[in-house]
């Protein structure tokens, strides 16, 4: 696999990064099997679909494929999201709407139609929830605030990933486990009070050389360290937030700190601070970078905070 040259507009997760890349299918693939006890062999048969960018909606996908007559939406969440059902609604009305324009579906035809079946897993490996059941399955009519009489059900599958949940279905995937084992010992750097970026290196050093991701991870030391200290200041601020459903509900102060730009997740009610976060928020979602908030005055701090909450 070449691992080298990798250019992205945004920050991808590192979940992503290892799973919904075309030079990583056939961990794809093998991910695929493991959740649903079949047995693939032809990585090339994977179409990668993975919603990348939604600036409307401020939304991104980690990992879309469609494999034989199943169209996958993989999610991974280190904070437990009961939202997950309206977030696969979303992404699968998207991808369903794309296909109707750019492919054969004539959906105002007198014949049925048939579609890909959607198939909706989130991969949680927090520590924001105690335990976690190995399975659980969340139903969008939850959502509703009659769910009793909606006409419109999703269910997303939610596997716990952590290190130790789930060995079955780890063991069948191997760069899945690798996965877990890195996470896990990450937080263990993390809870003996290491920095993430040496937190991060101790790990790659204690990985075992046949681990098969650990090519990539190494030859791309940097990005891996960027990725998982977004990931760990997105845990802090969902951590420091009270969630309302809405921006201004979320947004309850200003982030504060300055360990070299860093977010500590500790939010004050200051209604200043709270408007130049949302502002910010919505600028990057509008396209703009972290260095273009900076560059327009934005302190460094309110920019990271925006780029990650979006």
């Amino acid at each position: 696999m070449e691992y080298n040259g990798i250019n992205r507009q945004y920050k991808d997760r590192l979940f992503k990064f290892i799973f919904g890349k075309e030079n990583n299918k056939e961990w794809t693939l093998s991910l695929y099997n493991a959740v649903n006890g079949t047995n693939h062999s032809d990585h090339e048969q994977i179409e990668l679909k993975t919603i990348e960018d939604v600036l409307y909606i401020g939304m991104k996908n980690d990992v879309s494929f469609l494999i034989a007559s199943d169209l996958n939406f993989y999610e991974q969440q280190s904070s437990y999201c009961p939202n997950e059902p309206m977030r696969h609604f979303v992404y699968a009305g998207m991808e369903y709407s794309k296909m109707i324009k750019m492919e054969d579906y004539f959906i105002y035809n007198s014949s049925l139609q048939k579609f890909p079946t959607p198939k909706c897993i989130c991969f949680y490996n927090g520590v924001d929830k105690g335990d976690v059941p190995d399975k659980d399955i969340l139903k969008l009519s939850d959502a509703f605030m009659d769910p009793g009489k909606s006409d419109i059900e999703l269910k997303v599958t939610m596997i716990n990933i952590n290190y130790g949940h789930n060995e079955e279905l780890l063991k069948m995937c191997k760069p899945l486990k690798e996965y877990s084992w890195f996470i896990h010992e990450i937080r263990c750097g993390l809870n003996k009070e290491m920095p993430i970026d040496k937190a991060v290196d101790e790990a790659l050093a204690q990985m075992p050389e046949d681990f098969l991701i650990k090519p990539l991870l190494i030859g791309n030391r940097a990005e891996v360290k960027s990725m998982c200290l977004t990931e760990y200041d997105e845990e802090k601020i969902k951590r420091g937030f009270r969630t309302e459903g809405y921006e201004a509900g979320l947004v309850d102060g200003r982030i504060e700190g300055e360990q070299k730009g860093k977010i500590e997740g500790k939010i004050e009610g200051k209604i200043e601070g709270r408007n130049n976060l949302i502002t910010a928020i919505k600028r990057i979602r509008a396209g703009e970078t972290v260095e273009d908030l900076i560059a327009s005055g934005v302190d460094e701090e309110t920019a990271k905070a925006a780029e990650s909450i979006s």
